[in-house]
């Protein structure tokens, strides 16, 4: 079964949804190969001006599928979690990620490579990897561009859930909405976006990149992998995840 549904309108809006709802919209390599194949191929299509990024269920994502951490990790040919980060960050079309429910991990990244986050106010977000023994460093640039160094701290250390209106306080995302009326603002939101010159807004895009605070590269990220891939494969990274899948505590957990 195809990891992604796709609906483009006659207006050009095209609408990728991750289509993993028995496993959370959790992503694998399977979907990590489709979301940059339908990247690169919206980008380049002159009749798409707009793209939606949504999830099918109850959860936008659960982050990565647990089952198949390797998604995280290079593993040549196929392209990994960074490849498919920087094709939706550099997508030279206006993006917008509409999160209900579960948005995790590298969800949360995804949410921050996107231009417009609209969020349900019963979302909710976390950086969870310390609990499986895994520091976030691979993916710290986006998470501290796109909420700041203090909550990225805060939400990093603790992986706690926040939910979205706490997202919106910290600018993760732009305004919260209630996911029966999603189609409505996506509609309003494109509306304000085909207004704008295409040109115009792939130029804006591009050039504004070199501004952000951190500017993220695919060349600083892949200097940021050499060192996370000795994480998740360390002690604590194995006793994380395999208390994960057990539901129990970890090691390091000082019980009461």
């Amino acid at each position: 079964m195809a990891t992604l549904l796709i609906d483009v309108t006659p207006r050009g809006i095209a609408t990728i949804t991750l289509n993993r709802p028995e496993k959370s919209n959790t992503y694998n390599q399977d979907m990590l190969d489709e979301l940059v194949a339908q990247f690169t191929a919206l980008g380049r299509d002159p009749k798409v001006r707009v793209v939606a990024l949504r999830g099918a269920g109850r959860h936008f994502t659960g982050g990565a599928d647990i089952g198949g951490i390797g998604a995280m990790v290079r593993t040549p040919p196929g392209p990994d979690l960074l490849d498919m980060l920087m094709a939706l960050d550099t997508l030279p079309k206006p993006t917008v990620a509409l999160i209900h429910g579960a948005c995790m991990g590298g969800g949360v990244a995804m949410a921050a490579c996107c231009d417009i986050v609209i969020a349900a106010p019963d979302s909710f977000f976390s950086i969870p990897e310390v609990r499986l023994g895994i520091a976030p460093t691979l993916l710290a640039t986006l998470f501290i561009r796109a909420m700041g160094h203090r909550n990225f701290r805060r939400y990093g250390l603790t992986a706690e859930r926040f939910e979205g209106e706490e997202a919106l306080r910290i600018g993760l995302a732009h305004q919260l909405c209630a996911r029966e009326k999603f189609d409505e603002q996506l509609a309003a939101t494109a509306e304000n976006l085909l207004l704008g010159a295409p040109g115009a807004l792939a130029e804006l895009k591009a050039a504004s990149a070199a501004f952000a605070a951190p500017a993220v590269t695919l060349s600083l990220l892949r200097e940021l992998e050499s060192g996370h891939a000795g994480s998740v494969h360390s002690p604590e990274a194995k006793e994380g995840i395999d208390s994960f899948k057990e539901k129990r505590k970890p090691d390091w957990y000082p019980e009461p």
